[in-house]
């Protein structure tokens, strides 16, 4: 029997004797149109969870650096605010305009690179999952990744986005320097060196000082990870968590609400031959977290018996890799999500507390807490500017009202 079926078996046994009338009915917001070139009638936007929309006047692609300076120098569109967009992962309202909305898109791929300082400029809409292979091939690969890779890179660099590690900054950390597009169609190429407050300043951008052309990053040589994924008690992570994070290259964990278990994940450098150890799909496991709630919901403490019993079963996971391979995963089951960074000293009692406020006052969510660990930077805008963080991540399905619980 597989893992999944026995925990649907359980919770199945769990209510055969409760009676319980439960339709629930689900519909996934209707996906965003795009179109390559500019569009003559507006065309509605929303984000990758759906919380964020607008109706801009105007959505382009431009297919060159020229043709994007063009559009914003062009004096009938001086008038409009102009908002870049990427592929939508970002849950802030960074990008929702009545104006004209801009994708760096058609602008993607490693434009040249630099072997004796392992650096590499790339397309500002290039995907972070497109860049795995293209780097091997010019032997070079990225010091970190989240666990998501279908951010575009300008995108991802605007907001800090990050993975975990200790000693490993947000990818922001990592641009050498940057191309910008002004508002009036200027061009500007800065670094350390050239306009360096502006690329303070640009490297976390949040898309308010120009559009990024491209970038150019600082990389490592290829190399390969063990990934390990182990089931644990809640104190039982808490315990080691920071004796973790210092021990190893990446170490994050998470917390399934209402079953006192979590999971924790690291990586480390090897050159073990690859391999892999069977997985649990975390798209299917979001599922049965859903199913769990719904069933059980008359009964929490019968929820955390089902869900702790469960996850005690688990085996532990592995997987040999590449670094680019084993970063990311699919993530189908889609979300909302509120982070907090926190100096690296406090972060375990705001966690119990984040714990506690939910369990006793939310008994609807399902999606599990994630903890990560980050070095800090010197980019203005990033939120581990000058300060070493751990990061608190809290999610709503998408198709549930996240407002209640974030406020």
């Amino acid at each position: 029997m597989e893992r999944r079926h026995f925990l649907q078996l359980l919770v199945s046994t769990a209510i055969a004797g409760h009676s319980l009338s439960l339709e629930a009915t689900q519909q996934a917001p209707a996906q965003a149109q795009s179109n390559a070139g500019g569009s003559k009638s507006p065309l509605p936007w929303r984000n990758w969870s759906g919380s964020q929309q607008s109706v801009p006047a105007m959505r382009v692609a431009p297919r060159s650096v020229a043709e994007l300076q063009e559009l914003l120098a062009a004096p009938g569109h001086r008038h409009l605010p102009v908002r870049p967009v990427g592929s939508g992962h970002s849950f802030s309202a960074l990008v929702p305009t009545d104006g004209i909305l801009v994708s760096m898109a058609r602008l993607s791929g490693v434009l040249e690179h630099d072997d004796s300082r392992c650096q590499a400029k790339v397309a500002a809409g290039t995907l972070l999952g497109q860049l795995g292979q293209p780097l091997d091939a010019i032997d070079q690969a990225l010091f970190n990744m989240p666990d998501i890779d279908q951010q575009s890179l300008a995108g991802l660099l605007a907001t800090a986005t990050h993975g975990t590690g200790s000693k490993l900054m947000c990818l922001s950390g990592y641009v050498t320097a940057l191309t910008l597009v002004t508002a009036n169609g200027e061009m500007i190429e800065c670094s350390q060196d050239r306009h360096p407050d502006l690329f303070q300043a640009a490297r976390v951008g949040l898309g308010c000082l120009g559009i990024v052309t491209d970038v150019t990053l600082q990389n490592t040589r290829p190399y390969r990870l063990r990934k390990t994924t182990e089931w644990l008690a809640l104190e039982d992570i808490l315990a080691t968590a920071d004796t973790l994070a210092d021990r190893h290259r990446n170490h994050e964990f998470y917390y399934i609400p209402f079953s006192g278990m979590g999971f924790t994940s690291t990586h480390d450098l090897t050159d073990e031959p690859l391999s892999a150890t069977p997985a649990l799909d975390q798209n299917d496991g979001a599922r049965d977290l859903q199913k769990a709630r719904d069933y059980l919901a008359w009964s929490p403490r019968l929820r955390r018996l089902i869900l702790g019993g469960y996850m005690r079963t688990l085996a532990r996971e592995q997987k040999v890799a590449p670094s680019w391979q084993n970063y990311t995963s699919d993530r189908n089951v889609r979300f909302n999500e509120m982070e907090y960074h926190l100096p690296r000293e406090n972060w375990q009692k705001a966690f119990r507390e984040v714990v506690d406020l939910v369990e006793n006052r939310f008994p609807e969510v399902f999606f599990p807490f994630e903890v990560r660990f980050v070095q800090a930077d010197d980019a203005w805008l990033s939120p581990f500017y000058r300060r070493g963080s751990v990061s608190i991540a809290v999610h709503r399905f998408f198709g549930e009202d996240y407002q209640p619980l974030f406020a």
